[in-house]
C-alpha cells in the first residue's frame, strides 16, 4: 500500500491574478495572491478531491516561497519534496481576464528557484511511497530539470508506480516567443517535438489538448498528430477538446477524434479559462487512480474544468470531492457557476483550511466598558491599548504554540495587539458593530459599503453581535438583516470568514424556540455563518433547537 496516490513534479509559482476583469493587463488596479504552476495546481486540485498528494519542486527563502509552502500544507498537500532555494526566487505569474477569449499572462521565470530542480533533489525513498509520479512538460525544457524529471520517472517505473505527463506547452517557456507574448499556446518547433518523443515512451498516461499534441506529434491536423506519438508510446492518450469535452484513446487511433472514449460533459459559461487544464486533469487522477473506467473519469476531469472555467484564479477555483458530488446531484442550475449561490457555498465551506474544532477564546474586544473605565480613572485610551497588549501576552503564553486557541480583539483600542497577533497562530475574531448598537450599526472605519474590509488579513475573522429578536417589527428586522448581508457579503468578497453573534434576549423575552428561530431566518436571508457566537440558553432544549438549526442548515458549518 503507498503512502501517497499521487507525486506532481515541476512548476511553482505565485500567481497575480488582476481583479479586474474586461481591462488591459496594464490597467490592472489590484491583483489576488494564489498559489499557481501546472504540477503544483494539480496536487492541490487532488488534494481537494481526496487523493494523498506531494509535489517536489523548489521555491525561494523568501516570503513568496512561504507563502506556498503555507498555502499547500493548509490545503493538505505533503510538501517533503518542496526544497526551499537560498539563491533564487520564487516564480511569479502576472494574469488577467481581457475578455471571453484573451487571457494575458506575464511569466516571471527567469533563474527562479523551480527552474533550479535538479537529479539530487529526487529522494528514491519519496518516489517508492507514490503510487504515481506526474510531470509536466515545461520542466523538459532545460537539461538540469529534465535530468530530475527523468530520474523521478525511471524510479517511478522501477517500483512499479504509474507515471503520468500533462504536456503543458507554453512556448515562450521552452524560449520561442517574448516575455510578453505568455498567452500564446501554439508555436511549432521541431526541436520541442523532438525532446518530447524522446520521453514519451515513459509514461502511462499522456494527457493535452489539441495543440499539445499537435507539438507532441509534430503535425497541426490533430489525427495525425495522435498517430506519431501513439508511434513511440502504448500510454493512454487523452485529447482535450474544449467545449467538445475530451476523448481517450488506449490502442490504434481511429479516423475519427468522435471515436474516442467520452465522458459526459457540462455546458457552461466561459469566464476564465486559465488553469482549466489543471482542473481538468485533478478530476482525471481522481478517477484514473481511483480505477475508475475511462468514462467516469472524463465525467469528474469535465467537470472540474468546468468549475475552472466558470471562476477566477486556478487553484482557488477547483472543486472539493463533496462539492463535486453536490454539483452532480443538483445539475448545472445556472451555467454562471460563479453565480450559482448554494454551490459557492459548499464550495467555500468544503475548502476552507485548518482545525478549529477545540477552541479556547480569550475575548478582550470590549471598546464601551473599557473607555467609560478609562475616563473614570482620569488615563487616555492609550492605556486601553496597553491593557489589550497585556492580554494578547497573556493567550500567547497559555497557547504557548499550541493550536485551538484564539482571540477576541478590536481594531480601534486594540490594534497594536491585534497587528501583534497576526502569524502567531492564533485565530483572531474582529468585532465590526458599534458597541451596544441597536438598529445595528457598524464601526465607522469600515466604511458605509464595508470596503474598509479590503484591509484586514485573510486570517482576521468578521465578527458581528446583532440584537436581534424574532418578534420585532417588519420594518425594524428589514433594517438589521440590511445591514448583517452587506457585511456578510462584504467578507466573502475578501475572503474573510464571518461569525455572528445573536442576543435576542436583550431585546424581548425568549423561549426554546427563539434562538433557533433567529438562526433559521439568517439561513432564510443567504446569511451563512462559518461561526456562531450564542447566547447561554436556560435549557437543554433550547440549545437542541439552535444546534438542529444550524446543522439542518449548513453541515459545514465551523461550529457554536
Amino acid at each position: 500500500m503507498k503512502r501517497l496516490d499521487l507525486i506532481t513534479i515541476g512548476r511553482s509559482s505565485v500567481d497575480l491574478y488582476g481583479a479586474q476583469v474586461g481591462g488591459l493587463l496594464e490597467d490592472m488596479a489590484s491583483f489576488n495572491k494564489y498559489v499557481g504552476g501546472s504540477p503544483t495546481n494539480i496536487a492541490t486540485g487532488t488534494a481537494r478531491l481526496g487523493l494523498k498528494s506531494a509535489v517536489i519542486t523548489r521555491v525561494g527563502d523568501e516570503h513568496m516561497g512561504r507563502f506556498l509552502l503555507r498555502e499547500l500544507e493548509r490545503e493538505g498537500v505533503d510538501t517533503r519534496g518542496i526544497v526551499t532555494d537560498p539563491e533564487r526566487l520564487t516564480a511569479l505569474v502576472i494574469l488577467g481576464i481581457r475578455d471571453q477569449q484573451h487571457f494575458p499572462l506575464i511569466f516571471y521565470r527567469e533563474n527562479c528557484a523551480d527552474m533550479a530542480l535538479c537529479e539530487d533533489d529526487i529522494d528514491p525513498d519519496f518516489i517508492a511511497e507514490a503510487g504515481c509520479v506526474l510531470a509536466t512538460g515545461t520542466h523538459l525544457s532545460h537539461p538540469k530539470t529534465e535530468a530530475a524529471v527523468l530520474k523521478a520517472i525511471h524510479l517511478a517505473r522501477g517500483n512499479g508506480s504509474r507515471t503520468a505527463l500533462d504536456i503543458d506547452y507554453r512556448p515562450n517557456l521552452w524560449g520561442l516567443s517574448g516575455h510578453g507574448d505568455g498567452e500564446n499556446r501554439f508555436i511549432e518547433s521541431a526541436a520541442v517535438t523532438a525532446k518530447l518523443q524522446s520521453t514519451l515512451h515513459l509514461f502511462d498516461l499522456v494527457v493535452g489538448t489539441e495543440e499539445e499534441f499537435h507539438i507532441a506529434g509534430g503535425s497541426t491536423d490533430t489525427l495525425q498528430a495522435l498517430k506519431a506519438v501513439r508511434d513511440v508510446t502504448n500510454a493512454a492518450l487523452v485529447c482535450k477538446r474544449g467545449p467538445m469535452g475530451a476523448v481517450v484513446f488506449e490502442g490504434a487511433i481511429p479516423d475519427s477524434l468522435d471515436e474516442g472514449q467520452s465522458g459526459e460533459g457540462f455546458p457552461i459559461d466561459v469566464f476564465n479559462v486559465l488553469g482549466a487544464g489543471d482542473g481538468f486533469m485533478s478530476g482525471f487522477l481522481r478517477g484514473w487512480l481511483k480505477n475508475e473506467d475511462w468514462p467516469t473519469s472524463l465525467k469528474f476531469a469535465n467537470a472540474c474544468g468546468a468549475f475552472a472555467v466558470s471562476r477566477h484564479g486556478c487553484t482557488p477555483a477547483y472543486p472539493s470531492w463533496e462539492e463535486l458530488q453536490y454539483f452532480f446531484r443538483a445539475g448545472i442550475r445556472n451555467k454562471a457557476l460563479r453565480k450559482d449561490a448554494a454551490l459557492e457555498q459548499i464550495h467555500w465551506s468544503t475548502n476552507r483550511s485548518g482545525d478549529w474544532s477545540h477552541m479556547r477564546v480569550f475575548a478582550f474586544d470590549h471598546r464601551i466598558q473599557l473607555e467609560e473605565m478609562a475616563a473614570e480613572a482620569g488615563v487616555s485610551n492609550e492605556k486601553i491599548g496597553e491593557f489589550k497588549q497585556l492580554c494578547l501576552d497573556a493567550a500567547l503564553q497559555v497557547a504557548n504554540g499550541a493550536r485551538g486557541y484564539g482571540i477576541l480583539c478590536d481594531g480601534r483600542l486594540g490594534r497594536d495587539a491585534l497587528y501583534r497577533a497576526a502569524g502567531t497562530g492564533l485565530w483572531i475574531g474582529r468585532p465590526t458593530e458599534w458597541p451596544g448598537s441597536r438598529p445595528l450599526k457598524l464601526e465607522p472605519e469600515l466604511g458605509p459599503d464595508c470596503g474598509g474590509l479590503v484591509e484586514w488579513p485573510v486570517e482576521n475573522v468578521v465578527k458581528l453581535l446583532c440584537f436581534y429578536h424574532p418578534d420585532d417589527t417588519a420594518e425594524f428586522k428589514a433594517q438589521q438583516e440590511e445591514t448583517v448581508l452587506r457585511l456578510f457579503a462584504a467578507a466573502r468578497r475578501n475572503r474573510l470568514e464571518f461569525l455572528l453573534e445573536i442576543i435576542p434576549s436583550k431585546a424581548g423575552a425568549v423561549d426554546d424556540d427563539t434562538t433557533a428561530r433567529v438562526i433559521e431566518r439568517f439561513y432564510e436571508i443567504g446569511v451563512y455563518p462559518d461561526w456562531w457566537k450564542l447566547e447561554p440558553m436556560k435549557t437543554k432544549a433550547a440549545w437542541a433547537n439552535a444546534c438542529d438549526a444550524i446543522t439542518r442548515n449548513d453541515a459545514h458549518t465551523r461550529g457554536i
